[in-house]
């Protein structure tokens, strides 16, 4: 991949792959997962956002009983990012993301900044996927500041937008206590992603009871962590099997549109 600044600070220094379609799909074989998601990157250039917008569009053709796609677009390139989203959802993409709120520039004006993109998102019944960061514990490659006040802003500004938080949300879950965070979290979501990296197994049924499992969607960061890794997670704790099924796979047939046929 060529020089983006934005990727380098996340994989600099870092031994890990960049999969392929063909990873994913064999991954998905070996840990019988019948249907992905393919997330794009929070790109630092609009050029690399269709660049690999145009990889996963062609890779969702490629397979498209086991994978549905997610575009990147770069906010503050303005009617640019928006003509691109167009296209990609011209192209059958059914969101955007992963999207990092702390790379749009200028960072004090991000939601003035990202608001033509998120109107188009709602507008198209799409999902916006967020990269989040706890505002404590250890540092790693690429955690930034997307930190639980950015996303209550976000959810409070644009209560119509689905809204997806990877990584669990940087702790914002635990904030639905407060009976106006919680209330601000009717269309907000919580991914799995990374999990192991972040906490430990009972992170799963502390924001079950939290939220609600059915604002829980499972998440690998693959080929970061393989599937595998995080359904043994889930068999380790005592998690019911409906709460399981909503996890696994429910939420995120409901949040697609996906129907059983």
């Amino acid at each position: 991949m060529r020089a983006d600044r934005s990727f380098e600070a996340l994989f600099s220094g870092v031994r890990t792959k960049v999969a392929t379609a063909e990873d994913l799909i064999t991954a998905m074989d070996e840990d019988k997962v019948e249907f992905s998601v393919a997330l794009n990157y929070s790109w630092s250039t609009q050029a690399f956002c269709v660049e690999t917008n145009d990889y996963i569009m062609e890779s969702v053709a490629r397979y498209p009983k086991r994978l549905t796609g997610f575009c990147s677009v770069l906010p503050s390139a303005g009617e640019t990012a928006l003509r691109e989203l167009e296209r990609c959802i011209e192209g059958g993409v059914k969101g955007i993301g992963e999207l990092r709120l702390d790379n749009i520039s200028p960072r004090s004006k991000w939601l003035k900044v990202i608001e033509p993109v998120v109107k188009m998102v709602i507008e198209h019944g799409l999902i916006m996927l967020v990269h989040t960061s706890d505002p404590v514990g250890h540092e790693y490659p690429g955690k930034g500041k997307v930190t639980p006040e950015m996303l209550y802003a976000l959810a409070t500004t644009f209560p119509e937008l689905k809204l997806v938080c990877a990584h669990w949300g940087g702790g914002f879950p635990f904030y639905s206590l407060m009976p106006e965070v919680k209330a601000a979290m009717k269309n907000v979501y919580f991914d799995t992603a990374i999990s192991p990296f972040l906490y430990t197994p009972h992170i799963y049924g502390r924001v079950a009871q939290l939220v609600g499992a059915d604002k829980i969607v499972f998440g690998s960061d693959y080929p970061m962590l393989p599937p595998r890794r995080l359904l043994k997670e889930m068999d380790s704790i005592d998690l019911s099997a409906e709460t399981k099924e909503k996890i696994l796979c429910g939420n995120a047939k409901r949040l697609l549109g996906i129907t059983d046929k």
